[in-house]
């Protein structure tokens, strides 16, 4: 995807994100994040995009000090005011990214074509995750994933949030799992073991091979799709996928 095409998804997902929180009482459970309430979610996301305006407006060459970040986010809004201070602070991120020149220089923390393209892509799929979660606390099924954000979001997730050091998908011993959609022409092949899983850009036979409609496997490998549901088939081994649940998380 472009960078112009993320910062449309970005735009989409967080409107669609305000719209669901303010249909929905402040203090709802969010279904795909147990340990929030939806206010958690909507400050969690809006805090977010306040620092990442930040370094990208003011070019910061390194991760934000805690002191700097709390400033970024500013004081927390009350409950009345939660969803319009989450729509200024998403409207100021789009607005800044769309400013943000093609050589842009600043601080980012995974390999990208450039800072701009980094926060750009990040940020769309950060909001449209939440945005699900929005929409789980709202009780309410909002507008699927659209298939191209979903395929880049499988890669983003899978090529490099998974691929990390820090990353804790492990297993004692290799196991593989195929990622297949059948509405796209993406094909992941992961290696679970004791280091950091690898991913190919492959299809071959797998320990489980997990078969769907792509934005199904978005939700499903960001640990959003509760099992049973969705359609995507898993043909194999059902432990591995027991496995990604309990350590395919991001902090």
């Amino acid at each position: 995807m472009e960078i112009t095409a993320h910062i449309d998804a970005l735009r989409r997902e967080g409107t669609l994100l305000g719209d669901a929180a303010a249909r929905t009482d402040p203090d709802a459970p969010v279904p795909t994040c147990p340990q929030w309430r939806l206010r958690d979610l909507v400050l969690h996301i809006g805090q977010v995009h306040r620092w990442v305006t930040a370094t990208v407006r003011d070019r910061l060459p390194v991760r934000m000090d805690a002191e700097r970040r709390q400033a970024a986010r500013g004081p927390e809004p009350d409950d009345a005011g939660l969803v319009a201070w989450f729509r200024t602070g998403h409207a100021t991120l789009v607005d800044t990214l769309t400013a943000a020149p093609a050589d842009l220089a600043c601080w980012t923390f995974m390999p990208a074509p450039s800072p701009l393209a980094f926060w750009a892509r990040r940020q769309a799929h950060e909001t449209a995750v939440h945005r699900i979660d929005a929409d789980a606390a709202a009780g309410a099924e909002g507008p699927p994933t659209d298939p191209r954000l979903a395929l880049d979001g499988i890669d983003e997730l899978l090529g490099g949030f998974l691929t990390a050091s820090r990353s804790t998908v492990r297993s004692e011993r290799p196991r593989t799992l195929q990622v297949s959609p059948d509405d796209g022409p993406g094909r992941w092949l992961l290696t679970i073991g004791p280091e950091p899983l690898t991913v190919e850009r492959t299809e071959r036979p797998a320990d489980l091979t997990l078969t769907g409609p792509a934005r199904d496997l978005y939700l499903l490998l960001w640990n959003r799709l509760p099992a049973g549901t969705g359609r995507v088939a898993a043909d194999g081994d059902g432990s591995l996928l027991d496995l990604w649940r309990e350590t395919a998380t991001i902090g």
